[in-house]
Order: C-alpha cells, then sequence, then structure tokens
C-alpha cells in the first residue's frame, strides 16, 4: 500500500509539474515505440528472463559472456593497396586489434579487377584485391591460423577462396582457419548496398547453398552465413525493422539449406549476424536482447533444432557510420563511444568501432587508432564487461525488450504470409518499409524534432582548415597495382586458366559439381576475381536490384 501510495504521489507531482499526466507525455524511439517517463516492476514479463547461456538466451549466449572471453575488437581496414593494407593491419594488431576484416576495393565490389574500372576508383575505399598474389602480400606476416578473419566477400566469395590458396601454400589444414563470410547475406545488398549485389537473387541463392555446404564439410570454424542489418539500418530501416528484417532472411536461409538435405543442427550454429548499431543506446541493448530470444524460439519451435550451439544468436556490431557528422567531427568520438557502449551491452560477440573522421574519407592513422582504443577503454578501463548483463532486470530495459520482440514479430509473421524474405523482397515490400523511414527520420531532423549536435543545433562556424585532411590515393600507388596486374595475367598459364572458368561455368548448371569448390580451383590455376565473377555473372545472370 505504501508503495503505491508513493507512486501515486509521484504521478501526481509529475503531472502538477509537466501540466499533462506521466501516461500521455510520451517520447517514441527510432523503432516508434512509446517510451514512458518511468517504468515499474509491472511493466515487464518476468518469466522471460533466464540465467545468460540458457533458453531463449535473452542475458546472452553463452553462462559466462565476457568474463569467460571478450568480444573480438575487429576493426575493418581497407586501404590504398594489398601493402598499405598489411602495414595498417599489422599496426593494428599490436595496438590492440585481435581479428582482422577486409574492406575491398569498390572495384572488388562491383564484381571486377582494378584493370576494367577508371583508375581515379582505385583503392578509393578499401583494398583492391585481384590475384592470390594480392592476397599474398595483404596477409603477410599475419597468422592466419591463430587469428579470427572477417572477409566482407560478396557472392562468389573470392576473398575466401584466395585466402584458402594461401593455406595450401602455407601447410595450413582448412580446420586452422576460422572466420565469417561477412558478406554473404545477398538479400541485403539486394534491398540496401547495391554495390555489393553481384548476381541475380537465384543465382546467388544457388552459390550461397554450395558455400554452406562446402564451408559445413571443409572448414569446421568458418561461418559461411552473416546476416545483414547493417546495410538495412544505414539506410533507414528502424532497428526494429532490421532485426525483423535479418530474422526473416535467416528463415530463409535456413529452408533453402534444409532442402539440400543439411540436417539443422549441422549448419545453424554456424549462423552469424551483422547490425549496425545506432546512438539509441537503450533501443539497440533491446534490439539486442530481443533478437537473442526471437532467433531461439525459431530455431527450437519452428525448425526442431535439439543443439544449444543452433538456438545462439551470435553477431557481430559496426557503430553507426550513417550517425557521424562532417561538422565537428571529433564529437563523432562521443557518438561511437555510446554506440559501442549499446553493442557491449547488447551482448555482441566482436565490435567494429568506426574512426571519427569516416564522414570525411578513409580514416587517418590516428583516427583508425583512437578507434580501437574506445574499444580498449571500454574494454580495460570502465568495467562495463564485469557483470553479465548489467541492465538485465531494469524495469525501462525489460519492457522494452519485450516491445521490440512484439513489433518484430509483427514483420516476421508479415513477411511469412508473403511466402518468405525473397518474395518479400521481390516486390518491394522491404525497400518501401525501408524507404518511408528513412523519409520520417529525415523530416524529423529537418524540423529539428530529431537534434543532430553540429548540424541542426549547435552548430559553429567551421573552417576548413580545422578539419582533418582529406587523404587520396597517390597515383604511383594505383599505377604500381596496374602494373603488377599486367604482369600477373601476363605471365600465367592461359590454357590452365581457361579449362579452370569452364570447369566452373559448368558447376553453375551440375548439382554434382560445387561452384566454391571450383571457385578455389580457378584461384589456384591463377584466375582473377574479376574472371570468376565475370564467368558466375554469364551462367547465372547479372544482379540489377529492385529499387522501389
Amino acid at each position: 500500500m505504501e508503495k503505491i501510495n508513493q507512486y501515486q504521489k509521484w504521478k501526481d507531482d509529475y503531472e502538477r509539474v509537466r501540466g499533462v499526466s506521466s501516461e500521455e507525455d510520451l517520447k517514441y524511439n527510432l523503432s516508434g515505440i512509446p517510451v514512458k517517463p518511468l517504468y515499474t516492476a509491472q511493466d515487464f514479463q518476468k518469466q522471460s528472463l533466464s540465467s545468460p547461456g540458457l533458453y531463449p538466451y535473452t542475458r546472452g549466449i553463452y553462462p559466462t559472456m565476457y568474463r569467460g572471453r571478450g568480444w573480438s575488437r575487429r576493426q575493418l581496414i581497407g586501404l590504398d593497396t594489398p601493402e598499405r593494407f598489411n602495414e595498417r593491419q599489422r599496426e593494428m594488431i599490436k595496438a590492440g586489434s585481435n581479428a582482422v576484416s577486409l574492406i575491398f576495393c569498390n572495384s572488388f565490389y562491383r564484381g571486377y579487377d582494378a584493370d576494367m574500372v577508371d583508375p581515379l576508383l582505385v583503392g578509393t575505399c578499401g583494398t583492391p584485391i585481384n590475384t592470390i598474389e594480392d592476397m599474398e602480400i595483404a596477409f603477410d606476416q599475419i597468422p592466419i591460423d591463430q587469428i579470427s578473419i572477417g572477409l566482407n566477400d560478396p557472392i562468389g566469395f573470392t576473398g575466401l577462396a584466395m585466402l584458402l590458396v594461401i593455406a595450401k601454400r602455407r601447410g595450413i589444414p582448412f580446420s586452422k582457419i576460422t572466420g565469417t563470410s561477412n558478406q554473404s547475406d545477398f538479400i541485403s545488398h539486394y534491398v540496401a548496398n547495391h554495390m555489393f549485389y553481384r548476381l541475380s537473387l537465384d543465382g546467388s541463392l544457388k552459390v550461397l547453398l554450395d558455400h554452406i555446404e562446402y564451408t559445413n564439410k571443409h572448414l569446421p570454424n568458418w561461418n559461411p552465413v552473416s546476416i545483414v542489418g547493417q546495410h538495412m539500418q544505414q539506410a533507414g530501416a528502424t532497428p526494429v525493422q532490421a532485426l525483423a528484417f535479418t530474422i526473416s532472411s535467416g528463415i530463409t536461409y535456413i529452408e533453402e539449406t534444409l532442402k539440400r538435405g543439411l540436417p539443422i543442427d549441422s549448419f545453424a550454429p554456424r549462423f552469424t549476424f551483422f547490425y549496425d548499431i545506432s546512438i539509441s543506446l537503450f533501443e539497440e541493448i533491446a534490439k539486442f536482447r530481443a533478437g537473442r530470444r526471437i532467433w531461439a524460439k525459431l530455431l527450437k519451435e519452428r525448425f526442431g533444432a535439439v543443439d544449444q550451439r543452433s538456438m545462439r544468436f551470435k553477431f557481430h556490431g559496426q557503430t553507426s557510420g550513417a550517425e557521424l557528422t562532417r561538422q565537428q567531427p571529433l564529437n563523432n568520438i562521443v557518438r561511437i563511444t555510446v554506440q559501442a557502449m549499446a553493442g557491449i551491452l547488447g551482448g555482441a560477440q566482436s565490435l567494429h568501432t568506426d574512426s571519427y573522421d569516416e564522414a570525411l574519407g578513409t580514416p587517418i592513422e590516428e583516427a583508425a587508432r583512437i578507434a580501437i582504443n574506445t574499444q580498449n577503454i571500454l574494454a580495460e578501463e570502465s568495467g562495463i564487461a564485469d557483470v553479465i548483463d548489467p541492465l538485465g532486470g531494469s524495469y525501462y530495459v525489460e519492457k522494452l525488450t519485450d516491445d521490440m520482440e512484439e513489433k518484430a514479430w509483427e514483420y516476421i509473421n508479415k513477411i511469412d504470409k508473403m511466402g518468405g524474405m525473397m518474395e518479400a523482397v521481390r516486390n518491394g515490400f522491404v525497400q518501401k518499409e525501408i524507404g518511408e523511414s528513412a523519409d520520417r527520420y529525415q523530416r524529423a531532423v529537418d524540423r529539428k524534432e530529431k537534434i543532430i549536435v553540429g548540424v541542426n543545433k549547435y552548430q559553429i562556424d567551421e573552417s576548413h582548415d580545422k578539419r582533418p585532411p582529406v587523404t587520396r590515393v597517390a597515383p604511383e600507388l594505383v599505377d604500381n597495382h596496374l602494373r603488377r596486374l599486367e604482369k600477373y595475367k601476363k605471365n600465367r598459364d592461359q590454357h590452365r586458366v581457361e579449362q579452370a572458368l569452364a570447369r566452373l561455368g559448368e558447376a553453375t548448371k551440375d548439382n554434382s559439381l560445387n561452384i566454391f569448390e571450383e571457385t578455389i580451383s580457378a584461384i589456384e590455376a591463377g584466375c582473377t576475381h574479376g574472371e570468376v565473377i565475370k564467368e558466375l555473372r554469364e551462367q547465372l545472370g547479372f544482379g540489377y536490384p529492385n529499387i522501389v
């Protein structure tokens, strides 16, 4: 009775000061969920909470979480040339990074070699890798059997094929190679990252399924599927939309893999997720907690998984580059820190923190060092990782987790009724939802209902000379890279290259052959990245996204 009286007194006091009742004085988060000024024990379902490491994993997928193993500090790096990537990557490892994540050049993502595009584009936003020779330079002195490697390597997976050829040459068994095909989710590319979208939808699916089958058999420590919410959220999806759409994509990939005859528990433990982390701190934490619960329920109740590893919602998080501003760029360090905290408090297995100057161009060395040290400070100084799910039991966070789960299920069920994620993106439903969310967000910024410090409030008169310098690739570096590629193509065994490409083409039609296995053979025979993708495009169709 005392507590009820206290609560009523608070409500009365609140209304007297604000002029409106607490039930009516709502704010709305990015996902459109109403946020009250105060939450109590009556607001959430206590039965949803379980201990960490136990179904449905709301509080974390492992019993020890960061007490047992910290998150991987996996910084994306992509610079000018393979030599420069190698130099920066080894510096980052010395600075505390304990995993590798390679960003390729835009020409690579479009499926071309550097000599197929305008030289001005080469190396502008990532590392140009065309041949096994380039890849060997990029990974020189990096122990690929001792460090987890994330390859941002879309359909075709030439990057992983090159890495495996290097492993063969170094005498390293494939079982020692650990990491993730970070950009295997072609549906996310079809929807929101068109530069990465190379083949037709059906052709992409066939290549992915062969990739899953091959890695399942030969690379037991490799994650062949990373379902990406990052592209969609960067394109304007709300956190709950990004969560729901990725889980719907995951359902599609599971259903299609099951059609190949693989038992659910033989491949599901190697499915992972990749999410954008916005500055909406509690909303992002709730997103990840709800995601763990939804994925566990789906795997157990819908797909009949019995292996707990299949039910674990493992995810990599990347702080949101879309929220970084060109204005007063040092403010971005604060934004990145809050975003990183959301990922850690949400239970991320690995994390990339952006550099503060990424709204201006490729990060300078100092900015890249601050980015990794942001993670180092959080991990080593803040105590943020000392307690598992420290916000568990918070009335607000638990209610928000319930709300996020409920809204995500609404989308998932709707997409199920459409026939699944492939149909939902073919008919433009997902793209339309994202477009409308992006429009709502921008209108809120324009009306100053959504404040962006330095952009629509707290502006200062900024002179360009105070901003970090915008770096450009030195023309001589591009010339050297192109000359090396020319020499490589000239000196290889052309007959062997032609035979390998013919065999790859055959694999797209003959189900007894595996496309990824033939891709590895093609790279070994001297084929370039661009030649492999060209052959796949000719056989499986060019990728044209559905733009709504």
